[in-house]
C-alpha cells in the first residue's frame, strides 16, 4: 500500500451549501501531511468523511486500503482521531476517560497514557469536567496517540496549547513518523505544520488550490531585504534594483551619519539580486526568511 489516504472527486453538499468541490488527495504512507486553510475551507468535513462520521455526496475514499463505510470498528482501531471540536464532560477522571478509550481502541501498553500525560503536563486524577480547554486538548491527544495507530487524523491539534506543549506535540509527531505512522493534520496557521509536514495541501472554499512541499512553498515565497550602504550610493542601488525582474517595492527609507537604508521585496530571483547589490559598497545586508504565510495567502486572493 503506497497511499494511506486516497480521495477522488470528493464532494459534500449540505443543502444548498457545498462544503467540498471534487477534492482529490493522495497521502503517502509514512508521511506527515498537512492541510492548510481558513475556517470554513472544508478541512473538518474532509476528516469527518475519512472517519465515516459524515457521508460524502459524491466521490471515492480509501483509508488504509479500505472504504471507511465498510471498514467498521476494525479500521477505526487502526486510526487515532482528534476532532476539532473536542467536547469532554462528566465526573470521570482523566485516567478513567483514557481507560474507556483504550478498551475501544485496542491494546495500549501499560503506563503509556501516564507517560504521555507526564510529557504534556496533565493531571489524570482530576475530573474531566474540571479541566481547562488546554488540558482537555491534551487528553484528546493522548487518546489519539496511546494505541500507536497506523494513521493519525488530527483536526487543529494545537488549539489551546501553550508553546512549550506545542513543542512536545511536534516531538510526538516526529516519533510517530519514525515508527512508520502516517499523520494527516489540519490547521489554519502555516507555521503549525511547516515544522513537521512533508507535504502541504492548501484548501480554499472546498477545493484544493495547491499541493506542495514546505521547501517548494519557501522557494516561491517573497523575502524582505534591507541594505545599509553609503548615502551617496543609495540612489544608484535603487535604480539598479528597480530594473530587476522579481524585485519590487525598492525604496530609500532613511539616511543617518552618511549612510542610507534601501528596502526591497525579492521573490525567487535571489541570485540576480545579490549580483546587483555586490556592485556597491555595502555596510550591512539583511535578507529575511521567506514569508510562507504570504506564499499561502496568495491562494486566497480570489476568495477575498
Amino acid at each position: 500500500m503506497n497511499d494511506a489516504i486516497r480521495v477522488r472527486g470528493l464532494t459534500k453538499n449540505y443543502g444548498n451549501h457545498t462544503a467540498l468541490r471534487g477534492v482529490d488527495l493522495d497521502v503517502p504512507a509514512g508521511q506527515v501531511y498537512g492541510v492548510i486553510g481558513p475556517n470554513g475551507a472544508g478541512k473538518t468535513t474532509t476528516m469527518r468523511i475519512l472517519l465515516d462520521l459524515v457521508r460524502p455526496t459524491a466521490g471515492e475514499v480509501a483509508v488504509l486500503g479500505e472504504h471507511p463505510r465498510t471498514g467498521g470498528a476494525a479500521l477505526r482501531r487502526r486510526i487515532g482521531f482528534l476532532p476539532g471540536e473536542l467536547r469532554l464532560a462528566g465526573r470521570m477522571s482523566g485516567r478513567a476517560f483514557l481507560a474507556h478509550y483504550a478498551s475501544i481502541s485496542g491494546t495500549v501498553p501499560r503506563h503509556t497514557a501516564e507517560t504521555y500525560a507526564e510529557r504534556l503536563g496533565v493531571d489524570l486524577s482530576r475530573p474531566v469536567r474540571s479541566l481547562s480547554k488546554g488540558n482537555k486538548q491534551k487528553l484528546g491527544l493522548i487518546q489519539a496517540f496511546m494505541h500507536s495507530p497506523e494513521l493519525l487524523v488530527l483536526d487543529e491539534p494545537t488549539s489551546g496549547l501553550d508553546p512549550l506543549v506545542q513543542r512536545e506535540f511536534h516531538s510526538m509527531l516526529r516519533e510517530a513518523r519514525e515508527r512508520g505512522a502516517t499523520v494527516f493534520l489540519s490547521s489554519h496557521v502555516l507555521s503549525e505544520v511547516q515544522l513537521t509536514a512533508d507535504r502541504v495541501a492548501i484548501l480554499r472554499r472546498g477545493s484544493i488550490a495547491a499541493v506542495s512541499t514546505v521547501d517548494q512553498l519557501r522557494e516561491g515565497a517573497v523575502r524582505n531585504a534591507r541594505i545599509a550602504l553609503d548615502a551617496a550610493d543609495a540612489d544608484a542601488l535603487v535604480r539598479d534594483l528597480s530594473t530587476l525582474i522579481g524585485v519590487t517595492g525598492t525604496r530609500r527609507v532613511e539616511a543617518t551619519a552618511g549612510q542610507s537604508i534601501v528596502e526591497a521585496t525579492v521573490d525567487t530571483h535571489v541570485d540576480e539580486f545579490v549580483k546587483a547589490v555586490s556592485r556597491h559598497r555595502i555596510h550591512d545586508l539583511t535578507l529575511e526568511e521567506p514569508d510562507l504565510e504570504a506564499a499561502v495567502l496568495k491562494f486566497y486572493d480570489e476568495e477575498r
